[in-house]
């Protein structure tokens, strides 16, 4: 079952983010005795698996800024590590309703847009829009992976595709970068403290691994129309699932 639910998380955040959805219940159904913290942190490594993966498959085929995104990716992971020790202050329930609306939000503006997330790479570009959108995604969305969590690798693109004008699967690879350095930073914080399960965690990795490569192959070959449709349909279940959280 954890096996399969890795391969099902690194599928899903190879394509638009949003595995930790399916991994960290499932963890928490198998050890129902596991501390949350324990299920992030193991989480966080299974992911930064899958996650770095994904990003050596697709960033040969995407137009980057190396020295940006490696500012970029450090900055991420600072800023993750910072959400993580911050956590442990505030209580996630802080976050859940602004997240939902966010969440909501994005949904509308995507289903209502046929064309974003398509134009031609590089059409509506500058290097102002681009460094502000990683900026965007390095520290904001950062620090809330670090805190929270879900829909790291779906806000991140969102916010790529609306700020510098990348294709999604420009942004889909650019968030990639960025959300493997959310998770060594929030990874480090875990292990620090103990709440990682090593051993588990390198086996969700390989299962994770494999999910993501066969995300990254569907999400090169199949191209933004079906990022697009992935993406939508992550956002309606995180909508729910967060509803449901509030709702209980």
């Amino acid at each position: 079952m954890l096996l399969a639910a890795a391969s099902a998380a690194g599928w899903v955040d190879a394509v638009v983010g949003g595995g930790g959805l399916i991994l960290i219940p499932v963890l928490l159904l198998v050890f129902p005795g596991m501390a949350p913290a324990t299920a992030l942190g193991t989480n966080k490594l299974a992911a930064l698996s899958g996650t770095a993966s994904a990003a050596i498959r697709l960033l040969p085929k995407t137009p980057l800024n190396w020295r940006a995104l490696l500012g970029a990716f450090v900055t991420a992971a600072a800023f993750a590590s910072a959400g993580a020790y911050t956590a442990s202050r505030l209580p996630v329930s802080v976050f859940k309703p602004v997240v939902l609306i966010l969440l909501v939000t994005v949904g509308v503006f995507v289903a209502t847009r046929p064309q974003f997330g398509t134009a031609t790479a590089g059409t509506m570009r500058t290097r102002t829009a681009t460094l502000t959108a990683l900026a965007i995604a390095a520290v904001l969305i950062a620090f809330y992976d670090g805190i929270m969590g879900p829909g790291t690798g779906t806000f991140m693109i969102i916010a790529l595709t609306a700020a510098a004008g990348m294709t999604f699967l420009e942004s889909s690879a650019t968030a990639k970068v960025l959300n493997s350095g959310t998770n060594v930073g929030a990874l480090i914080v875990f292990a620090s403290q103990g709440h990682v399960l090593w051993l588990l965690g390198l086996a969700l990795g390989v299962a994770n691994i494999v999910g993501a490569q066969i995300g990254a192959h569907m999400a090169l070959g199949r191209g933004a129309g079906f990022v697009r449709v992935v993406l939508l349909v992550v956002v309606v279940v995180m909508v729910g699932k967060l509803g449901y959280d509030m709702l209980g």
